[in-house]
């Protein structure tokens, strides 16, 4: 697991010159909740993970998003939880 970290927030800027910024937030309960937004985009990724077990480090909650952000298209139309379908 990666480096653990308090509430934060910050800004990555991926590999094609986007720019993509991430929330942590420690719940109670172990939860977490995790968001990445594009910057310009109105569109929020967003995640509650029950079980986080321990604080998730950057490279955790970057990588939970990888999907999202590979600049595949997907339409959330039909797709409650904010996940491309393949």
């Amino acid at each position: 697991m990666g480096t653990k970290m308090p509430d934060q927030e910050w800004v990555k800027t991926l590999e094609d010159g986007r720019k993509v910024k991430f929330i942590y937030q420690e719940l109670p309960e172990d939860a977490a909740f995790i968001t990445a937004q594009l910057a310009g985009n109105e569109v929020v990724y967003s995640v509650v993970l029950a079980k986080a077990r321990n604080a998730l480090g950057r490279e955790d909650v970057e990588s939970h998003f990888k999907r999202e952000l590979s600049g595949k298209s997907c339409t959330p139309s039909g797709n409650l939880r904010g996940v491309c379908c393949p």
